[in-house]
């Protein structure tokens, strides 16, 4: 038997201003685009793990009110768990973000725990970080 992830959720106010973020920022290929209910779920993932695609939806997409209300104040506070990406070049991939505009938070380095590491905000105000595994 087997297990593997298949979605990892992020909640954006805006998944148009997202996208832009997750695709051109970070070079995630989008994979889905569905439209339903006056919602819209974007999935994207990268070639490295096919197998695994991240979903951007609003706070109220697939919720009732009162969920969406309550997801929606995490998000705006800040307050919702962050996402780690790995990279095989963190200096370029920090360049590249960093270029798109993004607020950073913590330009690379060196982590005591070993990878070296930095980290953004995405346009929603949520903590994306990215790490480098330390050369063997």
């Amino acid at each position: 038997m087997t297990i593997a992830l298949r979605y990892c959720h992020i909640t954006v106010n805006d998944v148009d201003e997202a996208l832009t973020f997750y695709r051109d920022a970070l070079g995630l290929e989008v994979r889905n685009d569905i439209a339903s209910g006056g919602h819209r779920w974007v999935t994207l993932g990268g070639p490295a793990q096919p197998g695994l695609e991240i979903v951007l939806s609003d706070p109220h997409a697939g919720r009732s009110q009162a969920d969406g209300d309550t997801l929606q104040e995490l998000l705006t506070k800040g307050v919702l768990p962050m996402i780690v990406f790995r990279t095989d070049d963190l200096d370029a991939t920090f360049e590249k973000v960093r270029a798109s505009g993004a607020e950073v938070l913590q330009e690379p380095i060196d982590q005591a725990w070993g990878p070296r590491d930095c980290a953004f905000r995405d346009p929603s105000g949520n903590m994306v970080r990215i790490n480098q595994e330390p050369a063997a």
